[in-house]
Parts: structure tokens; C-alpha cells; sequence
């Protein structure tokens, strides 16, 4: 796979030296039903507990190169899922994650950059009010037509982490480890064709 864009996308070519997306230009629109937003976090430091976040919105908004490209998610916290109800409804209490105080975390990028099908993804993450720097390593997975549909997708894998002391979450710290780490399988729907 290259980054050769001008088989996929048929808007004036980028700037030379720029890195150009192998993707149409345009807003690339979340696939809510094929993407999922998971985390792992350390217990007692002997194992992990594992989740998810059920409701997610999100944007890539492609430009003529990766340069003028950018991604924007939002997350609703009320929406964590570990598989245990009481503990999910434990989570989004006050003394934990006060999904009242925080009911969103939210993801900009500010620079993307790679080369045929890994990325790094820089960006803000903002849980409440409090705004940190986070980095992403990305794994473009292609773009792929979808039976009965006429938008294709694109499909993403991303991994992180952040330590959630540095966004205030610093309750528990005897039970629940520093480091939580994330891992993201998106699909985003190719913009609609204009008519005209």
C-alpha cells in the first residue's frame, strides 16, 4: 500500500513534499456500528481489567495532505462497559470518575505523520477540564466497499496510553494501576458524492 493518492483521490495533489492520504478529500463520517473504543487497566498489579467505552462520535476530515488532515472524537464517560453493572455504576460515581463533573472526554489531533500503513497521531485529550498532550501509533488498514452500500470504508487501528494522575483520575491508587492503556478499531464511511 502507498501514499500514492491520486488513484483514490481526485483533488488537486498536495504541495510537493507533502504527505498526501491515500484516502478522497473531504469529512470522513464514524462508522458508530464497526468501531470500538477500549481500555485496560491494572488491578491490584497482578492482572488487568478490561473495557469499553458504547458511545463514540468522530470525524476525519482529509485534506490534500496529512498536513491540512485532522481527527476529532468524543467519548461519553456514562458509557463505560467492564461487564460488571455494579461496578460500571461504582465507576461513574463521584468518587471515581463523576461522569456528572466529566461527562465527555475529547480527542483532537494536531499533527498526523507516517508512511504506508503506519501513522503517528498527535493530539489533545481533554477529560473534564483538564487538557493533556497524547500520541497515537495508527495502523491504516485499507478502504473497502460494503454490500448494498455505496460508500466505501476506511478502516484504522490506533494504541496508547496515558496516566490518568495527570487528568485528576488519581482515585484508588492502591487497587487500580497509574497507566491506562487504549486501543481503538475505527471504520470512517468515504464522504457523499455530490450531485452536480
Amino acid at each position: 500500500m502507498t501514499l500514492d493518492a491520486t488513484d483514490t483521490n481526485p483533488a488537486s495533489p498536495a504541495a510537493p513534499g507533502a504527505r498526501t492520504l491515500p484516502l478522497a478529500a473531504g469529512h470522513w463520517e464514524i462508522d458508530a456500528f464497526h468501531s470500538a473504543v477500549n481500555f485496560s487497566i491494572r488491578h491490584l498489579g497482578i492482572s488487568k481489567v478490561r473495557g469499553r467505552f458504547a458511545e463514540v462520535g468522530a470525524e476525519l476530515v482529509v485534506g490534500e495532505s496529512a498536513e491540512t488532515s485532522s481527527v476529532t472524537a468524543t467519548i461519553a464517560l456514562a458509557s463505560i462497559d467492564t461487564g460488571n453493572k455494579d461496578r460500571d455504576a461504582h465507576v461513574r460515581a463521584s468518587d471515581l470518575l463523576d461522569v456528572e463533573k466529566r461527562p465527555t472526554m475529547t480527542f483532537r489531533s494536531t499533527r498526523i505523520e507516517g508512511t504506508g500503513e503506519e501513522w503517528s497521531m498527535a493530539g489533545e485529550l481533554t477529560i473534564g477540564e483538564v487538557t493533556r498532550p497524547v500520541t497515537l501509533a495508527v495502523e491504516f488498514g485499507g478502504v473497502e466497499g460494503f454490500p448494498g452500500q455505496d460508500r466505501k470504508h476506511a478502516g484504522f487501528e490506533a494504541s496508547g496510553e496515558i496516566r490518568r494522575s495527570e487528568f485528576g483520575l488519581d482515585f484508588a491508587p492502591g487497587l487500580l494501576g497509574e497507566v491506562v492503556k487504549i486501543q481503538l478499531d475505527m471504520q470512517f464511511l468515504e464522504p457523499v458524492a455530490r450531485e452536480g
